[in-house]
């Protein structure tokens, strides 16, 4: 196992970085807020980190910390502009964020490289402290989703006015989505930058979200179990599709258009439904009615009217199983 993950040491470090990418979307758009700057947070986070070690000779810890503060500021002011922006309208001014980063990258001057990007990023950052890292923002984004905070999210999320007349203050969750996406995709950026030594406008734009998108759509929106699902298939795929060449990107393709089609919910909610349909199925085998005590596979039978038996004609007849049906009329039959 540990040559398997220090061959694909690599990819390895993608699926990391593009989790926590994933999860800068996935944490606004469970919200309600459709907001897709946590990319555009992701290339900033990872400029910054990059001129944070370049420029002021900052470790990898110290960079990263200031990075996540920087673009978890930044996500509050863009959430104060256009936090009253809804559905169609808010993805789009998202997206022009997310475009701007790029343009500014592009036209820094020697600040930010121009095109060919920052380089020597050289710090003492492992997979492994990623990993650590990784795993910490995951745990946090899943103890969200419990409480009272998961709960008067998905009221957040499911209706807005019925939420502030039940007491929720929606504005604060709005911001909070920005905060906590431009955080996350800070995150994600300064790791990616600290691990590759190296960031570049190619590695930034609309790409970004469009990758995003696929990993939550297909794993699942609803729930961080979806995310980690979609950025382990999504970063792995196309290294598993190299056999075929260059239709790799023709069938990596139709593999997303499938899964979009067949499971509008994501991976994770079918997997959800399946563990549902069991429960199901064994809470009706435990409702089902105990076995014979006796052991005796007989029907239940119903004892016969006859003018010796002891019981009185007007009462009911009763149930009674096979052996105690085969008693009562061997002693009816004597008498």
């Amino acid at each position: 196992m540990i040559d398997f993950f220090n061959a694909n040491q690599v990819l390895v470090q993608a699926t990391l970085s593009g989790l926590v990418l994933a999860l800068s979307i996935q944490v606004p758009l469970r919200m309600g807020v459709f907001s897709f700057a946590g990319a555009g947070s992701y290339g900033l986070g990872g400029y910054a980190a990059a001129l944070l070690v370049i420029h002021l000779n900052l470790n990898a810890l110290e960079a990263i910390g200031l990075t996540i503060v920087i673009t978890a500021f930044v996500g509050l002011l863009l959430g104060l502009v256009i936090s009253r922006l809804n559905g169609l309208y808010l993805a789009m001014a998202t997206v022009a964020f997310d475009l701007i980063i790029s343009v500014v990258a592009i036209n820094g001057g020697t600040f930010t490289g121009e095109s060919t990007g920052l380089y020597g990023v050289i710090v003492d950052f492992t997979t492994t402290t990623m990993f650590i890292m990784t795993v910490v923002a995951v745990l946090l984004v899943a103890l969200s989703e419990r409480g009272r905070t998961g709960r008067r999210t998905q009221a957040v999320r499911d209706d807005q006015q019925l939420a502030a007349s039940a007491g929720v203050n929606v504005r604060r969750y709005r911001l909070m989505a920005f905060v906590v996406g431009g955080a996350l995709g800070g995150l994600g950026g300064a790791m990616n930058v600290m691990v590759r030594t190296t960031i570049g406008p190619l590695d930034i734009g609309f790409g970004l979200v469009v990758l995003a998108l696929t990993m939550i759509i297909v794993g699942g929106t609803m729930s961080w179990k979806g995310a980690v699902l979609g950025a382990i298939i999504f970063t792995w795929l196309p290294h598993f599709l190299d056999f075929i060449g260059q239709w790799q990107t023709l069938v990596y393709g139709v593999i997303v258009a499938l899964a979009a089609i067949f499971l509008p919910r994501g991976i994770h909610g079918v997997i959800v439904d399946i563990i549902r349909w069991v429960q199901r199925r064994r809470r009706g085998t435990l409702d089902k009615p105990a076995p014979d005590p006796s052991g005796d596979p007989e029907p239940e039978q119903l004892l016969p009217p006859s003018g010796t038996s002891s019981i009185s004609p007007s009462a009911p007849q009763q149930p009674i199983r096979g052996s105690v049906a085969r008693s009562l009329l061997a002693r009816g039959a004597k008498s």
